[in-house]
């Protein structure tokens, strides 16, 4: 599932992506399919126009808002067939819009980057195991991701050299979520061993320093006269 204000969108079984505006009783306003699997992660995108889903046929679609109609299924505008395994994790690039990472499974193990102004893989880094979820830090260019078989661990990647920056044990299962904190500071986990777990992965952003008052003397806007 994945909201776009007053629209929750969900991922079905039999492929096919629903919009449902809870506003109202007759709540199906749009449907996309493409899939041919489960769907198994949705991600809006900041602006709310476009949508990337992500699904057990391996695919990636990328779907634009402003093409979609009420009485049909919407077609996508990007199909990305590069990954190997089942696709769940989806992270939208807060500083950069075009850009769109995604994670593979345990057959695929990468995450891979995306233009999605032009549908073309940019990036792909082995991660070596399972990737479950994907968080962009919202403050500095590192890109955080979490994991499953075999260690169910967290790494916090440098963005675009994708130098391993941390890597966090605690969890004994999956870790299949994680939410970041308002402030961007603070991660939460959540992992099929049933714990939620807390990060301070990110530490906190520098804040920008006011600058120096200057005291003026009375009337130095005018000209002085000798």
């Amino acid at each position: 599932m994945a909201w776009n204000s007053h629209v929750l969108t969900t991922g079905r079984m039999d492929g096919m992506i629903v919009n449902n505006d809870v506003r109202i009783r007759s709540h199906v306003c749009k449907t996309y399919r493409g899939h041919r699997q489960e769907v198994c992660g949705l991600k809006w995108s900041a602006s709310g126009q476009q949508l990337a889903s992500g699904g057990n046929d391996n695919l990636v679609h990328v779907w634009d808002m402003s093409k979609a109609s009420s009485n049909s299924p919407t077609q996508w505008i990007h199909r990305l067939e590069d990954h190997t395994s089942a696709v769940k994790a989806l992270a939208w690039c807060p500083f950069q819009s075009n850009l769109l990472a995604s994670g593979g499974g345990g057959g695929d193990r990468t995450i891979k980057f995306w233009n999605i102004h032009t549908g073309a893989c940019l990036n792909s880094v082995d991660t070596g195991s399972q990737v479950c979820a994907l968080l962009w830090n919202k403050n500095e260019r590192e890109l955080l991701s979490s994991h499953g078989f075999t260690q169910n661990q967290l790494i916090l990647w440098k963005y675009p050299s994708m130098v391993k920056m941390a890597e966090i044990m605690g969890h004994t299962s999956r870790v299949l979520h994680m939410a970041q904190s308002p402030d961007g500071c603070t991660v939460a986990s959540a992992a099929g061993d049933e714990t939620l777990r807390f990060w301070n992965v990110f530490g906190v952003p520098e804040v920008a320093k006011p600058a120096p008052k200057v005291h003026q003397e009375p009337f130095s806007h005018l000209n002085r006269i000798r």
